[in-house]
């Protein structure tokens, strides 16, 4: 070669914990003549080969895992050729500390024996850990995992462990502690994060037993008995204690110390309590006996000691059952004999009861109780220790009826209570009740419903009412009377409790038909209740159909109806219920009647007069027919009337006026009210055309229309004379008459400021009717006369002129009759 080769490379490395593959390094090199170079590590044979390198490029990974705790440092030999020359060197790896290894404590396992009377705060326990990682990673510090509850504390630094300054040890309590003792390194760097390492071990701390402690009782209290049948020298308790140091225990010596009165003894090394005395010679029933407990050392030293309570009580064998006593002796039946309904809380003192049971104690515990109908009495007392005076006390005074019961038994049951055998006892207690007049009469009802026909005569059974009083002998009795209104219809028997009319009653359904009053039920004390009646006066058919008037006048336009009424006075249907029929007419087959309505109508084919004329040979148009109003009552009654009927045709009521009077013909002030009201709105139309006039008149001073009126008046004498011939009627026998008009005679004297005089002249009248149509021959004339306008406008134009007075109404009134008389022309 020209020219050595040279390499440029550090060769000193430090390595932190890399990861395996990771690049650690790059090697540089060169060759002076230019040529390519190549890389290359070389480790002695038998060693770990921690490192690879790229041959061309230089790169430097890790191929092994690297502990510094094991090898601090690696020397690598590393080379470069050019292919021809080689030149190797040894590069020093040195590497740093990661935080990877946990302290770990030396002398494990601890294990302590500690005495129970180990001052507090004193070191029981020094522990050790190694960390072999270096700086902060490798040091330790202690603390112990849990310190809830529990007596010991550790130096954090030393490792020492000490008992807690404000704690103590008891072997009694606990006789051995188990600690757990954490070791904790410093931290720091593993693979790029911070990593603290712990490590833990466990304390045993056994406690040692000193004697400190006394002898301690077992199963307290202690409770012995004497039975009534036990003999001298039996045991009757034993007692047991030990030495409250179990670690190393002494024997235990007892005695009584107090409470015996020499009655019992015990055995001082078993504890054994027994009976010195016969029962019969016990002076208490219980013995409160103080034993006292001693340690002994084994060299027969008495030590500590400590005391209990034997309760020790005598026994009665249960062998007497209660027993009831009276006034004279053991008895097991009472009787008392008392009112019905005492007050509650009442004490039955006639019952002198008392209970005995001659055991002691429990055996003598029992519970009293009553056994009958139910919630009526207490017993007081309930629970009983040997013996009782019984007090019997009433709790419900209602059930206490003499009404009910006339006598209760109840059974007064004594059980005993705490005894296995449950020894009870029976006494009868018979309860005689007497009566009190408590009860008042009830009525069978609240109210009675009764009928009763309205013939009925005075003194008739009506409805019977019962009352009952539960009380017995007089006080059961019941009276009975009528409560308020009703006495002037009716009376009651006081005994018996029937209703009758008075004699002297006549009922009337008609009048009245219903009634209600009260009836009392009283018993001898005046105790009462009361009960409504009620009754309804039953209608009988006494009544005959009436009709108005025993002869009806109507008259009938060819198809239409006229109609008659008869009218019951009976009470209810179907009594007052009326049927209509013809009786008789003469033809019989020209009207037909609805029997329900009363109309009146003519056979469905008479449809004109001509028809009429055909049937019979009668000229005139009047018929008699006898109709019959019958009610439908049992039995029947009915009556008759004579309906005489003027048929005329629908022609001649051609006209409103005409047509309006003939259909109220029959009803005349229904026309009269009518007629009167146009009359009187024509008398205000005149004067109000007389005030107009009138100031006309007075400014013009010309002469009044009523000089033109009263020429014109007398042009038609003939015209008054036909009204009057026309108002000339058959003489009153008619309901036409009803409407006949009288002329008024008042004379008129002239008011107006003209000086015009007046000739005194005929009131004016009413207008004439209208010319007979060509075809009157025909009809059937009836000399009476249909009502007319005219006549009822005269009546009362002429009580108005009078109340008037000036001639100027008068001749204006005439004036309008003219123009109306003329309209009602036209219209025929």
């Amino acid at each position: 070669m020209k020219n050595v080769k040279h390499l440029y490379a550090s060769l000193f490395l430090t390595l932190v914990h890399v990861c395996l593959a990771s690049h650690v390094y790059t090697l540089n090199g060169s060759d002076p003549e230019g040529n390519a170079v190549i890389y290359g590590i070389a480790f002695e044979p038998g060693s770990k080969k921690y490192f690879a390198v790229d041959a061309h490029l230089g790169n430097v990974t890790l191929t092994e895992e690297l502990d510094r705790e094991k090898q601090n440092e690696v020397e690598v030999p590393i080379s470069i050729s050019d292919g021809i020359n080689k030149v190797v060197e040894k590069a020093r790896v040195l590497i740093t500390d990661a935080n990877d290894e946990r302290p770990e404590f030396v002398n494990t396992p601890y294990i302590v024996d500690v005495p129970e009377n180990t001052p507090p705060g004193s070191s029981i326990l020094k522990v050790l850990a190694r960390d072999q990682d270096i700086g902060s990673g490798g040091s330790v510090t202690f603390l112990l995992q849990s310190t809830h509850d529990t007596k010991f504390i550790i130096d954090r630094y030393s490792g020492i462990l000490r008992i807690r300054p404000d704690s103590s040890l008891d072997y009694e309590k606990s006789r051995a502690h188990f600690v757990t003792i954490i070791a904790k390194d410093g931290g720091g760097k593993l693979r790029g994060k911070y990593q603290i390492w712990t490590s833990s071990a466990t304390v045993t701390i056994n406690v040692i037993d000193v004697q400190d402690t006394p002898p301690v009782f077992v199963d307290l209290p202690y409770y012995g008995y004497v039975y009534e049948d036990t003999l001298p020298g039996t045991e009757v308790f034993t007692v047991v204690a030990y030495d409250g140091d179990r670690g190393n225990p002494n024997s235990i010596q007892y005695a009584i110390v107090n409470g015996s009165d020499g009655s019992f003894t015990i055995n001082s090394t078993s504890g054994a309590i027994i009976v010195q005395d016969h029962t019969s010679q016990l002076k208490k029933d219980v013995y409160q006996l103080q034993i006292q407990a001693t340690e002994v050392s084994p060299d027969g030293v008495a030590g500590m000691h400590s005391n209990a309570i034997v309760t020790v009580r005598f026994v009665d064998l249960n062998n007497h059952p209660p027993t009831f006593y009276g006034e004279n002796g053991p008895q097991n039946r009472f009787e008392l004999t008392m009112y019905e309904h005492p007050p509650e809380g009442e004490i039955l003192r006639g019952l002198k009861i008392t209970v005995n049971d001659s055991d002691q104690g429990a055996n003598a515990k029992f519970n009293l109780r009553l056994v009958g109908p139910a919630r009526i009495f207490r017993v007081v007392p309930h629970i009983v220790l040997n013996e009782a005076q019984i007090t019997i006390i009433v709790e419900n005074s209602a059930a206490l009826d003499y009404e009910k019961y006339q006598m209760l038994t109840f059974k007064l049951l004594a059980v005993e209570i705490d005894t296995p055998e449950k020894f009870s006892s029976t006494a009868n207690i018979v309860i005689h009740l007497l009566d009190t007049n408590d009860n008042k009469p009830t009525f069978s009802s609240e109210y009675y419903i009764a009928r009763i026909p309205e013939n009925s005569p005075g003194g008739s059974n009506v409805v019977a009412v019962t009352a009952l009083d539960t009380d017995s002998g007089l006080w059961g009795e019941v009276k009975y009377s009528i409560y308020g209104e009703g006495e002037d219809t009716f009376l009651i028997n006081p005994s018996t409790g029937i209703i009758y009319t008075q004699p002297w009653a006549t009922l009337d359904a008609e009048i009245k038909s219903k009634y209600n009053f009260y009836v009392k039920a009283e018993d001898i004390e005046g105790k009462h209740s009361l009960a409504e009646v009620f009754v309804t006066v039953l209608d009988v058919n006494d009544h005959y159909p009436e009709f108005n008037e025993n002869i009806l006048e109507k008259t009938m336009i060819l198809g239409t109806p006229v109609k008659i009424e008869a009218r019951d006075e009976d009470a209810e249907e179907p009594n007052n219920v009326v049927e209509y029929s013809i009786m008789q007419t003469d033809p019989a087959n020209v009207f037909e009647i609805n029997e329900n309505t009363g109309e009146i109508k003519l056979k469905s084919y008479i449809k004109s007069l001509d028809i009429i004329h055909n049937i019979t040979n009668k000229k005139d148009c009047q018929w008699s027919v006898v109709v019959q109003a019958k009610d439908r009552g049992s039995p029947s009654f009915s009556t008759t009337a004579v309906v005489k009927i003027d048929i005329t045709e629908e022609a001649l009521s051609k006209g409103p006026v005409a047509a309006f009077l003939m259909h109220t013909k029959d009803n005349p002030m229904k026309a009269l009210g009518v007629l009167t009201g146009v009359v009187c709105f024509m008398v205000i139309i005149t004067v109000f055309i007389s005030t107009v006039m009138f100031w006309r008149n007075k400014k013009s001073n010309k002469i009044l229309p009523a000089r033109r009126v009263i020429k014109r008046r007398q042009k038609e004498p003939k015209q008054k004379t036909a009204r009057k011939a026309w108002l000339r009627f058959k003489p009153l026998k008619n309901t036409s008459e009803r409407f006949a008009t009288q002329e008024s005679e008042s004379n008129f004297q002239n008011m107006n400021s003209n000086n015009n005089s007046w000739v005194a002249s005929v009131p004016p009248c009413a207008p004439a009717l209208p010319p007979s149509p060509p075809y009157i021959p025909k009809q059937c004339r009836h000399d009476g006369s249909l009502p007319t306008v005219s006549g009822s406008l005269l009546q009362n134009t002429s009580h108005q002129v009078n109340n008037k007075g000036p001639n100027i109404s008068i001749a204006l009134v005439s004036e309008l009759k003219l123009k109306l008389e003329k309209k009602m022309r036209e219209n025929a």
